[in-house]
């Protein structure tokens, strides 16, 4: 039997890093957690396949215990920032980490970083052609968050971009507004979520279909949500 990958999982935040054990193990993987630099190097960071670690610690940050580590250890790791701080993102990328993932996010980002990161660091199939996903004219990378219609790159938010894969992954499935609000937002607001995944919704049909005035590929379902079909001649 395959031993199933070790990830540690380093985050003062006790709720989150329970949140994330509970979909990544489902999924694979055997899951440890630290929550603060102690923590971590109490929990053999070394013997782990991979680590998702917070920049945001008590004591000593994320930063300076990659700084630390990456002087005996290769082991791969995923930095979890601000949302949309891109000095984050580069002093990580620049001290040793192999990816970012930007808080808030969509579990199924994160476990799209993990696994694209585990397979480059075992010498398997380069990330952007393992990790694409292509549906009919429109192809998504989870890992550089890019998106293209017919090989033109899209302009989305990370709303946008959330939503897009979560629809793409549930092509030609309904899916409610309150599970749209939580793959775009990662949260869940009652009559607040409908009025932001409508207006949501709405720009991002005219960026995927610009120059169609009726027929999107997004469809309103009436008194249940929305669902992603494919436009007429492509192939999933």
């Amino acid at each position: 039997m395959t031993t199933p990958p070790r990830l540690l999982l380093v985050d003062d935040d006790v709720e989150l890093v329970e949140m994330m054990r509970e979909y990544l193990e489902p999924e694979g993987f055997k899951v440890d957690a630290a929550h603060d630099g102690a923590g971590f190097w109490g929990a053999d960071p070394i013997g782990a396949d991979l680590i998702v670690l917070d920049v945001m610690l008590p004591g000593r940050s994320g930063f300076e215990l990659l700084k630390e580590f990456r002087k005996n250890s290769e082991v791969p790791v995923i930095m979890l920032t601000a949302k949309d701080d891109d000095v984050d993102r580069v002093v990580g990328l620049e001290i040793g980490a192999d990816d970012y993932v930007s808080k808030p996010f969509n579990p199924r980002v994160l476990v799209a970083r993990v696994r694209a990161v585990l397979r480059r660091a075992s010498g398997g199939a380069r990330p952007e052609a393992a990790s694409r996903l292509t549906v009919g004219d429109i192809a998504l990378d989870p890992t550089t968050r890019e998106a293209w219609r017919r090989e033109n790159l899209l302009d989305l938010t990370t709303a946008e971009f959330n939503l897009l894969e979560f629809l793409l992954r549930n092509v030609g499935e309904v899916r409610s507004r309150d599970e749209l609000s939580l793959a775009a937002f990662g949260r869940q607001n009652g009559d607040k979520v409908d009025r932001n995944v409508d207006t949501l919704i709405s720009k991002l049909r005219r960026k995927l279909d610009p120059d169609e005035a009726t027929e999107y590929r997004i469809k309103t379902v009436r008194n249940a949500g929305y669902i992603c079909i494919l436009p007429a001649g492509s192939e999933r």
